[in-house]
């Protein structure tokens, strides 16, 4: 256990952020599941509009890097398009 009052307050808001980030993560792998698991054409790009949205927010707020969300971008979209 830290002993300073700097390290006490630091592991608050590392746990505090932890959660936080966990639950952003755990959603953005959800909507990715959606686009994935859907069997038409029309199912899937209607998954597909909020994960590219999450993706794109998730990058600017620094949970994932900016290439990353790119490359899950165009793989989820080279997946839509495979769709019939």
């Amino acid at each position: 256990m830290p002993q300073h009052k700097s390290a006490i307050k630091r592991l608050r808001q590392s746990e505090k952020r932890m959660a936080h980030n966990r639950s952003r993560r755990s959603k953005l792998r959800t909507l990715i599941k959606k686009v994935l698991e859907s069997s038409s054409k029309k199912e899937g790009e209607a998954a597909l509009l909020p994960a590219v949205a999450y993706l794109d927010r998730m990058a600017v707020k620094n949970l994932l890097h900016k290439n990353n969300a790119a490359r899950k971008k165009s793989r989820l979209t080279k997946h839509v398009n495979s769709l019939s």
